[in-house]
């Protein structure tokens, strides 16, 4: 799963992170902001994939006309 992280292609570099996040008054390195973009790609991915799950399971739970 860590590879399909890395190969995503980020529109949001990790100087527009620290940007952003400063004009919110926190102050962060740009290691620092690649390192929060790298944890949040990866949490976005666990809950599309937990999403997914859930859904493919309720679909097996649900098979009768509705």
């Amino acid at each position: 799963m860590e590879d399909e992280v890395e190969d995503v292609k980020s529109k949001i570099t990790p100087e527009k992170a620290r940007k952003m996040l400063k004009e919110e008054g926190m102050e962060v390195t740009l290691e620092e902001a690649k390192e929060i973009l790298h944890f949040l790609k990866k949490l976005a991915n666990i809950a599309v994939l937990k999403y997914l799950k859930n859904e493919k399971d309720s679909r097996l739970i649900c098979t009768g006309k509705h």
